[in-house]
């Protein structure tokens, strides 16, 4: 592994793989395996013999065995629950607001 995160990892491949093909990591530390699926595959260099695969993990927390890791990695269910917006705040600026269209800003008033 290259990076890891409660919610995936990057890893250096022979292959190019197809986003979206499902991954099986096995050989983790305390013998875990996770499940997950490519998000991203870029080439690195320009012969194309090496490649870094972005993974999404379907079970997301510290599968990798890291010690103290950050506190959103103690459990998927905690992260997501914190994560969740509590409330609309109509002040508040939409920096997620996209269309097929591209980026849209709201007008003045």
């Amino acid at each position: 592994m290259i990076i890891v995160s409660a919610q995936g990892c990057g890893f250096r491949s022979s292959r190019a793989l197809q986003i979206g093909t499902p991954i099986f990591l096995s050989d983790l530390p305390a013998n875990k395996t996770v499940t997950g699926c490519v998000a991203s595959c870029l080439p690195l260099g320009s012969d194309s013999k090496q490649f870094l695969v972005g993974a999404s993990l379907y079970t997301h927390g510290n599968v990798w065995g890291i010690a103290n890791p950050p506190a959103d990695w103690n459990n998927g269910s905690e992260a997501k629950a914190a994560a969740t917006p509590t409330a609309s705040h109509k002040q508040t600026w939409p920096y997620n607001r996209f269309s097929v269209k591209g980026e849209a800003h709201p007008g003045k008033k």
